[in-house]
Formats: structure tokens, C-alpha cells, sequence
């Protein structure tokens, strides 16, 4: 299992680089969320998966006695998919805003000064 998450965390993060090198807005933001995404499979293997009960102690006993699933990585995963949707939200609006003035998808066409149209 851990093996498959490996290679799938490699491919979202060698799909995240292709997308990001490339000219287009849409295509440097479809990267951001595939190196999201591979940032969350990072943690979430990092965390080691174990199918274990819930982290919760019963009354009687002062430690845990059985294998438990550890709440801090999926914690951390949770909040990450939170803020990476906001973030997509976010940049979806303003890349539409940018489309909208710039009349172009190619991140070059942002880069000339404004002068050269004189």
C-alpha cells in the first residue's frame, strides 16, 4: 500500500513540476494543486498507515493498549485541504480577472511593459 502511494506522490509531484514550467495561467495553477495534493499524500505516508482503532483511552486503562491511528496526521492533512482550497478559489477568481483585462491565457503576455504600446 505505502508502495502505491509512493509512485502516485512521485507522479503528482513530477505532473506539478511539467505544469508549473509551462507558459499558460490555467496550467501553472492545475501544477499548485497537483503539488498540493502530493504535499498531503507526503504527510499522510509520513505518518505511517495503521489500521488501528480510534485514539480515544477507555476509563480503565492509563495508556493505550492497542495499535491506534495517529490524529496529527490527518489533522494536518485536513487543515492543508482546506487552505489549498481556499487558495484555489482564490486564484480562479483572479486568474479570471487577469484573462479578463489581459485578453490572454500566456504568462509572457504579463511580463511587457506597458510603454511598448506607445
Amino acid at each position: 500500500m505505502e508502495l502505491l502511494l509512493i509512485l502516485i506522490l512521485g507522479l503528482l509531484f513530477a505532473g506539478g513540476v511539467y505544469l508549473i514550467l509551462r507558459r499558460s495561467m490555467v496550467k501553472l495553477l492545475l501544477g499548485i494543486i497537483l503539488w498540493g495534493n502530493g504535499a498531503n499524500i507526503l504527510i499522510f505516508v509520513l505518518g505511517k498507515i495503521t489500521k488501528g482503532s480510534p485514539p480515544v483511552i477507555d476509563e480503565a486503562y492509563k495508556v493505550f493498549q492497542d495499535i491506534y491511528a495517529d490524529p496529527i496526521p490527518q489533522a494536518l492533512i485536513l487543515t492543508a485541504i482546506v487552505i489549498s482550497f481556499g487558495l484555489t478559489s482564490f486564484a480562479i477568481v483572479l486568474l479570471k480577472r487577469v484573462y479578463a483585462l489581459v485578453d490572454s491565457d500566456d504568462l509572457d503576455d504579463l511580463n511587457t511593459p506597458e510603454e511598448e504600446d506607445i
